[in-house]
């Protein structure tokens, strides 16, 4: 039996725990607050100062470190963390482990991790887990596809597997707030994966579809909740659920959050949740707004940086930019999908849902198998088109930046930027979507004299990934203006169908 695992009746069912009741208490916002002097890591005066009279005591440090782990000198661990890129702050951090069993979780968690086929801990798998199982709060900084979502939902089972069971009427003990639909979705179904081995009921809340399978879901009683914000004050607002048991807080994607103005929505809902949880706050980059939500919410943080700090793109994925004009740009498309269209999983960025729609009706016209993705489509409509691009049914799929993020299909082979993004943080997160878990693949971007703005920091970018670095570019680079004509198109870069449609 786990460690971790202090079950005396059947060690795969939750429903054995334990039978406290709930904490009996309405709401933690600013009320919450006492003249705690506690300070935070930085030495300034913690955010979180509070009052927990009439809350009931939990669990939530469970770690114990392997012999093995313990056994490593500080030479040792130094070495690692440095060949993995593991970049640490905060006070008694843990070593990092450097095999599943090393964590100690429960059998029935590790035969998942086995099934799924995971050989090691990815980097922040590796330093993250020990970090959340002891309890502390923790800020994580690493690029989508680095296996972020096992480095909080593993520990989430275990908390989970620690606390009284639910009563009639309560909340979920674990909150995950999501930015999109289709990040919240992919999360729920790693969570039912690796939590119904030890009867842990999850359900996803979001918006775009009908409330009553999700209301049911709350009202039958849920460990954990995967949401995006509006849907869940909505739940909230209605009493078809209440955050009174949550004592593990997730953000993922905190800077996606941000960017699609969901601060007040965050504010509203971690202000009803107890505040001595245990907070895990994800981002794939740091800007000054995720930092400062970062000290609002959590106390004596642990933070993880997997890779640099600066922004930086997967150096597995080939970075090909052309410099053309706007009107060019259908044609050029034509031209590459003819030279690098294989039956492999395309995926085309553009800037507008208006602009999506277009494209996808035109290469259809045209005969090229594309179905498009945005957030005026119906989550039905967003749900097939995923199926359908996943199964390489329609391997074009067109999207606006709802798919830049958290979006995880296997095997696509090429992402094109039709547009170029608002931010270099979207480049990176849109070509993201391939190179994925150690596979390689090719970003093609489309850029204009309307994005010569961002070609400084692209070429930047560019360099520091080692890749090639066009005349065109660099003289925009420095200011010049682009040529007149754009320079010719993707050439030379795959094989070709002579001009024939493939897929008619």
């Amino acid at each position: 039996m786990s460690r971790y695992d202090s079950r005396s009746g059947d060690p795969t069912s939750y429903r054995d725990r334990k039978s406290d009741s709930g904490f009996g208490v309405t709401g933690y916002g600013g009320s919450a607050r006492s003249s705690s002097s506690k300070k935070d890591c930085d030495g300034a005066e913690s955010p979180r100062k509070f009052d927990l009279d009439g809350l009931t005591p939990f669990e939530k440090n469970f770690y114990v470190e392997s012999p093995e782990v313990e056994r490593m000198s500080e030479k040792e661990v130094e070495d690692y963390r440095q060949r993995r890129e593991i970049t640490i702050e905060g006070r008694d951090v843990p070593k990092p482990i450097k095999s599943f069993r090393d964590t100690g979780f429960p059998e029935y968690v590790l035969e998942e991790v086995t099934k799924a086929g995971f050989v090691e801990p990815t980097p922040i798998q590796a330093q993250g887990w020990p970090m959340a199982l002891k309890g502390r709060d923790l800020i994580g900084i690493a690029e989508t596809g680095s296996g972020k979502t096992l480095a909080y939902l593993l520990p989430a089972i275990v908390h989970v597997n620690a606390q009284p069971i639910l009563s009639p009427g309560d909340g979920p003990i674990v909150l995950v707030l999501a930015p999109t639909r289709e990040l919240a979705v992919q999360i729920q179904q790693e969570a039912t994966k690796f939590g119904s081995s030890s009867k842990i009921k999850s359900t996803c809340i979001y918006g775009g579809v009908p409330k009553g399978p999700q209301v049911r879901d709350l009202q039958r009683g849920v460990e954990i909740v995967i949401a995006t914000p509006g849907r869940l004050i909505d739940m909230i607002e209605s009493h078809h659920t209440n955050l009174r048991r949550v004592t593990y807080l997730v953000l993922d994607e905190a800077d996606r959050m941000l960017d699609m103005g969901f601060d007040p929505q965050i504010r509203k809902i971690v202000s009803q949740i107890r505040p001595d949880r245990q907070t895990l706050y994800w981002s794939a980059t740091w800007p000054k707004e995720v930092e400062q939500l970062a000290r609002q919410f959590l106390y004596n943080p642990y933070k993880v940086i997997i890779g640099s700090p600066d922004l930086k793109a997967n150096h597995a994925i080939r970075q090909i930019v052309d410099i053309i004009t706007e009107n060019q740009k259908y044609n050029k498309l034509v031209k590459l999908l003819e030279d690098i269209m294989d039956g492999s999983r395309i995926l085309i960025f553009m800037d507008t849902k208006k602009g999506c729609d277009q494209i996808t009706r035109q290469l259809r016209m045209d005969g090229w198998p594309a179905l498009s993705i945005h957030g005026d489509k119906s989550q039905a409509e967003r749900d097939w088109v995923l199926s359908e691009f996943k199964a390489g049914k329609s391997p074009i799929m067109t999207a606006t930046d709802v798919a830049a993020r958290g979006l995880d299909v296997k095997d696509v082979k090429f992402v094109i930027n039709y547009d170029f993004p608002g931010s270099l943080e979207d480049y990176v997160h849109r070509i993201g979507r391939t190179g994925r878990a150690g596979a390689k693949g090719t970003a093609y971007t489309f850029f204009t004299a309307a994005n010569a703005r961002f070609a400084k920091e692209l070429i930047a970018l560019l360099e520091e990934a080692g890749q090639k670095v066009s005349p065109e570019l660099a003289a925009m680079g420095r200011g010049a203006p682009p040529p007149p004509s754009g320079h010719g198109g993707f050439r030379d870069r795959g094989r070709g169908y002579g001009g024939g449609r493939p897929w008619n």
